[in-house]
């Protein structure tokens, strides 16, 4: 796999690795895969439930927490490129933002809505000539060309790279329900579309915008269409839960391991007020079903969540899920969860992607050969 370039930022191998909250992708892993050559990412979503005080959730305890996971990583992963996950539906999205920007992160991922607002918390010129990179996920040709034409209006300057995740990625997604359901439009014809959408501000700007893609990419033959397809990266966060360094409970794993067909993985309507998707159980069969569970709201930590009228709180199911309650919560999963089979390091996890890899490879390259013999 070629290498990826991010501006000065070299990723030996070209593979990101999902942030996964909450509690599900933090130091342990992000380390992991910084180790390996890829980047390794914190999701800052909630970071705070693991640390807080008095039994409280606060948005101190988030700055605590996600300051404490950036420099336990940096610890474990001295020479690896780290970088965070952080939502732009959160309360606290400025906050965390400015503890990236401080700890000196390498590069942050900014999902759940369009990035067209510089943080409050970083002066223009910090945002503008910003060495963390920072990269915005959209879910469209379209979203693309706004984020870029608002970027170039407002900051004079473009997103180091941008993320596509595609409709059969875990957890909120940028799609209609109906549009998940139906997969309108594959991953591999949104990056086209993009691609032919970047190329105007490329041009402007002097400055290539690499393409991450993600959304179902599970094995290194996935990778190969992916790439192939014109993205510079992938970005895989399902394969890397049923890890030995994924920071989620056994329990949380076990829950990938036990599903064993596509029917497993069921879209849900979160009460962010986006859809997602997750690995089946009985706490989400039970909410189907009209049940209301306990709603205990120490801080409102989602912008646009209505608490007194929410069915469950997101962040407490997602938190108990983490720590290996799953009657209390849920795993959310892409869309190939169901075909994990095992417990595995994420040196291993690479190994085989990289091998899966060049077997795709050497058999397009054979098939290539076979054509020119038989003309």
């Amino acid at each position: 796999m070629k290498s990826l370039k991010i501006g000065n930022l070299t990723v030996k191998v070209p593979i990101i690795q999902g942030g996964m909250g909450i509690g599900v992708s933090l130091s342990k892993l992000a380390s992991a895969v910084a180790n390996q050559g890829g980047i390794g990412v914190i999701s800052a979503v909630g970071i705070g439930m693991n640390y807080k005080s008095k039994g409280k959730y606060s948005k101190e305890a988030n700055i605590t927490g996600f300051r404490e996971e950036i420099r336990k990583a940096r610890k474990l992963s001295p020479d690896g490129i780290l970088g965070a996950n952080i939502m732009l539906a959160i309360t606290d999205f400025d906050d965390l933002f400015r503890v990236a920007f401080d700890e000196k992160l390498d590069i942050v991922f900014v999902g759940a809505g369009l990035f067209l607002k510089a943080p409050s918390t970083l002066t223009k010129d910090e945002f503008i000539n910003s060495e963390m990179k920072i990269v915005p996920k959209i879910s469209s040709a379209r979203a693309a060309d706004l984020t870029l034409k608002v970027w170039a209006e407002k900051f004079g300057r473009l997103p180091d790279a941008l993320v596509i995740e595609g409709s059969k990625a875990g957890g909120h997604l940028g799609f209609k329900k109906k549009e998940l359901e139906n997969e309108t439009k594959s991953l591999n014809d949104i990056i086209r579309e993009t691609k032919a959408v970047i190329r105007e501000y490329e041009h402007e700007f002097a400055q290539k915008i690499p393409i991450i893609a993600g959304g179902g990419i599970y094995t290194g033959k996935n990778i190969f269409k992916t790439l192939n397809a014109g993205a510079d990266a992938v970005k895989m966060g399902t394969k890397f839960v049923t890890t030995f360094e994924c920071d989620a409970d056994i329990n949380f794993k076990k829950q990938y391991l036990q599903s064993s067909k596509p029917e497993d993985i069921v879209l849900i309507d979160s009460p962010v007020g986006m859809p997602g998707r997750a690995v089946n159980n009985n706490f989400l069969k039970s909410v189907a079903q009209g049940e209301k569970k306990p709603v205990k709201c120490d801080w409102q930590c989602l912008k646009s969540c209505k608490y007194k009228e929410v069915p469950y709180c997101i962040a407490e199911a997602l938190f108990n899920a983490a720590q290996g309650n799953l009657d209390k919560g849920f795993a959310f999963a892409g869309s190939n969860a169901y075909k994990a089979t095992k417990i595995q390091s994420v040196k291993t996890v690479f190994d085989e992607l990289k091998a899966e890899y060049l077997t795709a490879v050497n058999f397009k390259r054979r098939k290539v050969r076979q054509v020119q013999f038989a003309v």
